[in-house]
């Protein structure tokens, strides 16, 4: 896919609390103006590859990247799952990523239990993210 791999870096904002309270995966949001910077050739979707909190470990992750259609946004998001467990939240810290690789477009879900997280589910144990 053109434009990757794509680096970006920003200081940690409050999503909608969407992802940890109502779905169970805890995303790390990026300020609007990180957002506003990504190139046309990023598409709106999933994608994979690093990410870094100030300068602790890389973990692997995966990041959203749209406008969430289940939920009417009317701005664009990234917003990056780590695949860690985190003890604390890290509002306010510096969030490094690198987007390695495309997963699949945005899709828009009629039930969250069922479509999303059993897609999301399927979709992290792709062959691209078990050779990093």
């Amino acid at each position: 896919m053109k434009g990757l791999p794509y680096f970006a870096c920003g200081k940690i904002v409050k999503g909608f609390g969407r992802g940890s309270r109502q779905l169970g995966i805890p995303t790390a949001n990026f300020p609007q103006e990180v957002v506003d910077a990504l190139p046309d050739e990023i598409e709106m979707g999933v994608y994979y590859g690093w990410a870094q909190v100030e300068s602790g470990p890389v973990y692997k992750m995966v990041m959203s990247v749209g406008w969430n259609p289940y939920y009417n946004n009317v701005k664009r998001s990234m917003e990056t799952h780590i695949l860690n467990k985190f003890s604390e939240d890290f509002y306010g810290q510096q969030l490094k990523i690198c987007m390695a690789g495309y997963i699949r477009p945005e899709e828009n879900f009629e039930n969250l239990d069922v479509d999303l997280l059993s897609n999301g589910e399927t979709q992290l144990e792709l062959p691209e993210m078990k050779k990093f």
